[in-house]
Order: C-alpha cells, then sequence, then structure tokens
C-alpha cells in the first residue's frame, strides 16, 4: 500500500511538471507569436481565412450598430450628452450604418454623426455639430 502511494505522489509531480512544462510560456513569446499572427494576417488576409469579409456582417441589426456606436459616442461626448440626442436617425446604406442624433423640439444645439462600416465596425466619420 505504501508503494502504491508514492507511486502516486510520483505520477503527480510529474504530471505538475510535464504540464508546466508543456503549457509554460512567457508573456513575451506569447507576445512575439501574437506579432507574428498579425503580422501574417495584414500581409495575407485571405491566407487560413474562414471569414469572408464581403458577406461577414458583424453590424447586421439596428441594435448591434447603436450598441457599438454609442460606446464609440459615449467615450467621445460624454453619455449624457449622446442619449439626450435621442431618439436617433439610423439608416443602413450599402453596408454602412449611418447614424446621427436628433435635438428635442425647441432645443438649439448640434447632433453627433457617426459612419460605421458593417462588416468590420471601422469607424469612417464621427463628429458633432453646435
Amino acid at each position: 500500500m505504501h508503494q502504491i502511494s508514492r507511486l502516486r505522489t510520483g505520477f503527480v509531480l510529474i504530471a505538475v511538471f510535464s504540464s508546466s512544462w508543456l503549457c509554460g510560456q512567457t508573456n513575451s513569446e506569447g507576445r512575439q507569436r501574437a506579432e507574428k499572427q498579425l503580422k501574417q494576417a495584414l500581409e495575407d488576409s485571405t491566407s487560413h481565412n474562414l471569414v469572408r469579409q464581403a458577406d461577414f456582417l458583424i453590424l447586421d441589426t439596428e441594435a448591434k450598430a447603436i450598441a457599438f456606436a454609442e460606446t464609440v459616442l459615449f467615450t467621445s461626448y460624454g453619455k449624457k450628452e449622446i442619449l439626450n440626442q435621442k431618439p436617433y436617425e439610423i439608416h443602413n446604406i450599402d453596408n454602412y450604418w449611418v447614424i446621427e442624433g436628433t435635438l428635442k423640439e425647441g432645443w438649439k444645439g448640434g447632433t453627433f454623426l457617426i459612419i460605421v462600416r458593417a462588416k468590420d465596425c471601422q469607424v469612417i466619420r464621427i463628429t458633432h455639430g453646435k
């Protein structure tokens, strides 16, 4: 029985050391691998890429487009300022979301405008009138 206990202990130690050796990577190794992957992806976006950008829309609904736009706009202009411009005017034109704030009747001032490409969330334009 004592011999089985030693075997189990030895096996557990080997398993622990093996898994740390196999999985243990330093932060710099992971970063180097990530930098290499990024460089390859930017140089050749078609190689081993399952996403066909022409067919894949990230912002495929008004709700998703607004949620994304608000995240950007809240950071730029403040949450209260942007929410005061509801209801938003929103249009999808050729897979670009054009979203504008509105002013309440009798209010003066400007509103935001944000244009976002639906397939990759690239902000094409962001501005705010005065």
